[in-house]
């Protein structure tokens, strides 16, 4: 029985497709991870300029050159969101069970 010889040349040739494909899918993939790597770099980019305008609009507009309009607003603002977290349970349906003769003919037990 001769099945499986080291030296057969169609082994050894399976060997060596199986290990190039191998090879290919991780060159393939380096490329494909280069890739994502060089989107994120500019993603990055982007949001430390947007972070940057932002903290140069904040720094313009402090506190104390509000209006006492916009002042009033962002209090009256935190007060009705803080009230609206408080009143969570207010959202609840309570239900209390009520005894009476129909019911008691219905169920024996009560």
């Amino acid at each position: 029985m001769h099945l499986l010889s080291i030296t057969d040349p169609q082994i050894w040739l399976l060997a060596g497709i199986s290990i190039a494909v191998v090879f290919a899918i991780l060159v393939i993939l380096v490329f494909i991870l280069g890739i994502f790597t060089a989107v994120a770099k500019k993603t990055t980019a982007k949001a430390k300029a947007v972070k940057n305008t932002i903290e140069n609009s904040l720094e313009a507009k402090s506190f104390e050159k509000a209006s006492e309009e916009d002042k009033a607003a962002v209090a009256t603002a935190l007060y009705l969101y803080f009230e609206e977290k408080d009143n969570c349970e207010n959202r609840v349906l309570t239900i209390v069970p009520y005894q009476s003769a129909w019911g008691a003919q219905l169920n024996p037990r009560l």
